[in-house]
């Protein structure tokens, strides 16, 4: 999706649901649009578009930029701009820190016995796989463990989730080209489903853990491939 097409979808979403002039709620629909991979690390964001699209003023996109740079989605540099931010390896080990204090406590201590919206994320993944998606596999992933956290009921709980996914996102970049890396977890996320639906939640949370685990080292040794690479090709400059 180029930026002139994303400016037109969120001049068109604007016109649907017009909000208050809140950044709030700029910086909700920005963090989904970087959740959804339409918005890649390094992308500069330009001010005067923004607010035309989204009929807000400055100040108010300005507060929307400075809520998404404190959830290290969005960089600032001075004399330059905002950009998309590059997630550092630090940010990798920090995201999944915070995975792994919302998601298994959310499996475990939830009332809930079924989880249909698990249900539909796997089936979709199972879908994309199919179909050799692999932007598909990594959407319906975050969309299960998005779905997760979402058992709890708690609106914060989530939107601190939604926050960590926008940020995995942009990790997500660097494996955009293998499908290798996204098909394992398929069928993990359906064991955990398996489990947690059975009454095992102590067996859930171990295989959840063990994702998670894995999932980190798998992205931790494609954080340094792609700064190797990046590196080698002299265009490590671009921002964070």
């Amino acid at each position: 999706m180029t930026l002139d097409e994303i400016l037109s979808d969120l001049r068109r979403q604007t016109a649907v649901v017009r909000h208050a002039d809140t950044g709030s709620w700029v910086a909700s629909v920005l963090r989904e649009r970087i959740g959804a991979g339409q918005l890649a690390p390094g992308a500069k964001l330009s001010e005067e578009a923004l607010c035309d699209v989204l009929g807000v003023s400055r100040n108010t996109l300005r507060e929307a930029f400075s809520t998404l740079a404190a959830e290290h989605i969005l960089t600032r540099i001075p004399n330059r701009g905002v950009f998309v931010a590059r997630p550092t390896v630090e940010d990798i080990r920090e995201i999944y820190r915070v995975r792994r204090f919302l998601e298994p406590s959310a499996l475990l201590w939830t009332p809930q016995t079924d989880a249909p919206l698990l249900h539909a994320a796997v089936a979709r993944a199972r879908a994309a796989r199919d179909a050799n998606s692999v932007d598909g596999m990594a959407m319906a992933n975050q969309d299960f463990h998005a779905g997760v956290v979402a058992l709890t009921g708690s609106e914060r709980l989530s939107l601190q989730m939604a926050q960590v996914l926008a940020e995995m996102r942009l990790v997500f970049h660097s494996m955009a080209a293998d499908p290798a890396f996204h098909e394992p977890y398929i069928e993990r996320n359906a064991e955990i489903l398996r489990l947690f639906e059975a009454g095992d939640r102590a067996g859930a949370v171990a295989a959840l853990a063990d994702y998670l685990d894995r999932a980190e080292a798998r992205l931790l040794v494609a954080h340094a491939a792609a700064h190797a690479a990046a590196s080698a090709a002299g265009t490590t400059s671009t921002p964070r």
